[in-house]
């Protein structure tokens, strides 16, 4: 099977914008950071988390905590993914409850990913809400989840994904790619 680049969807300026719109939508909507909490979803949502909360942080001069979360053991699919799978672990330095959660990731395709994020955070607490921020939505859902917050919606096949470029520092780009036999 080999993949193949279709399309760059946004290259780090343009996912650049996205973010900064969405950490300006976060603040309007929720009328600053007042009890405000984020958690990101390893690893890619975490790394998207702290870009957001760099510029609310620019912007309001406060951050708003921010925990990781790793879902692998609240997946409905752990058994067909792998005999050994990797746990990165959880690191919730703050109590849930009664806190409005910025809950992160880079792509919302299924909703199953979400799905098992919010079951594990109901586990730690109950929170007063939780919103979710994703920089791609593509469509395609199993189950009747839908972001507050995205950077772009992209409309995909099942045979294609899109790829996010990001690390610690930067969101690098988006692209989509297909599988190919």
């Amino acid at each position: 099977m080999t993949i193949k680049e279709k399309a760059v969807l946004m290259d780090s300026a343009g996912a650049g914008r996205a973010v900064n719109r969405m950490a300006y939508e976060i603040l309007e909507r929720n009328i600053g950071t007042k009890n405000m909490v984020f958690i990101g979803i390893q690893t890619k949502g975490v790394y998207l988390a702290e870009r957001i909360l760099d510029k609310i942080e620019e912007t309001e001069g406060v951050r708003p905590p921010l925990g990781s979360l790793d879902i692998t053991f609240y997946r409905d699919d752990l058994t067909r993914l792998c005999a050994h799978p990797v746990v990165i672990g959880n690191n919730i330095p703050f109590p849930v409850e009664d806190k409005k959660i910025i809950l992160v990731d880079d792509v919302l395709y299924s909703g199953r990913t979400i799905r098992a994020a919010i079951e594990e955070i109901f586990d730690m607490g109950r929170p007063a809400k939780i919103e979710l921020a994703v920089l791609v939505d593509r469509g395609n859902r199993e189950l009747p989840i839908q972001a507050d917050y995205v950077g772009r919606d992209v409309p995909t096949s099942t045979s294609e994904y899109i790829d996010v470029k990001i690390d610690e520092s930067s969101v690098k780009g988006v692209s989509i790619c297909s599988r190919e036999e």
